[in-house]
């Protein structure tokens, strides 16, 4: 793990409300029709991939999935989101984790990550969450990243963005693109971010 990466979500999440961030969602539509639309049973396993204190395991949970991970480098931001739910914490496994550093201890049927691979931007680090993926998803992926047309950084670090076919070629050694689009995100303070979400299934 790198200390300055994780000391940087760190402070972020003790100093900023989800209302300061650029990321948050009050209804990831787009996350959970391609989740929806896996057609997985509600006990399959899922993992949100920097989930930090997202509202998506919230309608998760109200949609009656029951095997829910949540995994994110913040530790703040995970307690953000236990306070939040409540006893529903309780239904759900979280992991403090850089995923760079996240060691699987089962496969699961569907990864979702709209938050952590558009911040991977060496090939070593590319190939490692490549690596991870192909190892430990048996079926579904879902992917949320920075098109060609959103920003260049984020929370003040760099990015990778990627078009359709990018992130298509990037994964198509164990997986292909069932479903994709582009959407502009809507920040909590009125200002658009492009992405390029994707729906993948292993091979």
């Amino acid at each position: 793990m790198q200390p300055e990466k994780k000391e940087h979500w760190e402070q972020l999440y003790k100093t900023k409300t989800p209302d300061q961030v650029s990321w948050t969602q009050e209804n990831p539509k787009t996350s959970l029709d391609y989740i929806k639309a896996s057609k997985l049973p509600k006990n399959a396993p899922l993992i949100d991939i920097g989930g930090g204190d997202s509202l998506l395991v919230d309608y998760l949970l109200d949609a009656g999935y029951s095997e829910i991970t949540v995994l994110d480098i913040s530790e703040q931001a995970i307690k953000r989101a236990q306070k939040r739910l409540g006893i529903a914490a309780d239904k759900v496994t979280w992991i403090v984790s850089d995923i760079l550093d996240f060691k699987p201890k089962r496969t699961y049927d569907l990864w979702h990550d709209r938050a952590t691979f558009h911040f991977l931007t060496t090939v070593t680090e590319i190939e490692a969450y490549k690596n991870t993926v192909t190892q430990w998803v048996d079926s579904n992926m879902v992917l949320g990243v920075f098109s060609k047309e959103g920003p260049l950084k984020c929370s003040g670090l760099p990015i990778t963005q990627y078009n359709l076919a990018e992130l298509t070629a990037c994964f198509s050694a164990a997986f292909e693109v069932v479903h994709a689009q582009t959407e502009d995100h809507s920040t909590p303070f009125n200002t658009l971010q492009n992405f390029q979400f994707a729906h993948l299934k292993k091979k």
